[in-house]
């Protein structure tokens, strides 16, 4: 196991029953993350980047078993941010310091093409980068935000294994969340996905497959969680993922894709009250704070015991930074883009 994590620090490859053998042995798990550890410190350094997320709709038409926000689940108290607000969320993340700012919501379909272009138009007065997690759209839809904009776009394929893609989203197709990431390729996003750890009937061969999904589609960044089930959901008794196994996928990822921006999860922490930090001690070189004010921090539940609920964004920035700064690290100061 260690000559193959040597192989993995050198090489950056490894065959799909390597990265198993790996992922099923946890008497290598501080090696592993040591590893992961220093190919982040030899590749993209001891900065950490900041993205303000603003979470500006929690609607959504998708039903997907695991998440919160999945329009079946008529527990959770919807909510839709006006353009002006959003604009101002944004203004006020600049205002901080941060560099940029995540747009993320459910598949809402209120909001036109038109009113996005306009939105993404006015963010970028602030000297923002943009990145867009907003779910399955047309080509031409991705194209008016780039050229609105738009720097990334962040969409999680969750799974590989077509099967259980299938089960865990009803209606939905597989293939097209692999022509849409494609697509967000072609048009020149910098283009982020990544994986829940332990759904449901997972195997430990389909997280392999999806690291290596991560290497073919050539991402600029990747986002690993664990699984958490929500009570609002159909899978609300399930076991759930593990945070160490999150943490395997995620340290793997870093080996195979040295130079990709990865962020250390709020789900992560929801699991281990340092859980980002031990990320960012494991391959991790990103954070998302929220910047969304209010109440909607509550009511964005994708899945129970989410961090920070009660927080402000100016604790969460300064919270997470002395943190980062605590274990040696410095808060960057630029867009953060993928330097490959």
């Amino acid at each position: 196991m260690i000559e193959l994590i040597e192989k993995a620090k050198k090489t950056h490859n490894l065959t799909k029953s390597e990265l198993t053998d790996i992922l099923k042995d946890n008497s290598v798990n501080e090696e592993l993350f040591k590893a992961s550890d220093d190919v982040r410190k030899k590749y993209v350094g001891d900065e950490v980047h900041l993205r303000g997320l603003i979470e500006f709709s929690n609607i959504c038409k998708c039903s997907c078993k695991y998440c919160g926000l999945r329009k079946d689940n008529t527990k959770l108290e919807r909510y839709r941010l006006t353009p002006e607000e959003i604009i101002n969320f944004a203004k006020k993340a600049s205002e901080y310091g941060y560099k940029t700012v995540v747009l993320q919501s459910g598949e809402d379909a209120y909001f036109s093409k038109e009113d996005l272009t306009k939105i993404l138009k006015e963010i970028k007065k602030y000297d923002l980068a943009i990145t867009l997690s907003i779910g399955e759209k047309t080509y031409e839809e991705y194209k008016a935000y780039k050229e609105a904009g738009a720097d990334r776009y962040l969409l999680r394929i969750e799974t590989t294994d077509k099967e259980l893609y299938k089960q865990m989203h009803p209606n939905m197709s597989f293939e097209n969340r692999v022509r849409c990431l494609r697509d967000l390729k072609k048009l020149g996003y910098e283009v982020g996905s990544g994986c829940l750890v332990g759904l449901p009937n997972q195997t430990i061969d389909s997280l392999a497959d999806d690291i290596l999904f991560f290497k073919e589609i050539d991402a600029d960044m990747i986002g690993i969680g664990p699984f958490i089930p929500n009570p609002n959901t159909p899978l609300r008794e399930e076991k759930g993922g593990t945070f160490e196994l999150a943490l395997k996928v995620m340290a793997l990822t870093r080996l195979l894709l040295p130079t990709i921006n990865i962020p250390a999860t709020t789900a992560m922490e929801t699991l281990n009250p340092n859980g980002r930090i031990i990320a960012l001690q494991s391959g991790a070189n990103v954070v998302m704070p929220n910047v969304t004010e209010g109440d909607y921090r509550r009511k964005y539940e994708i899945y129970p015991g989410k961090i920070c609920i009660s927080d402000t964004p100016a604790h969460c920035r300064n919270c997470i930074s002395g943190k980062i700064q605590l274990i040696g690290r410095t808060i960057s100061t630029d867009y953060g883009f993928h330097k490959r």
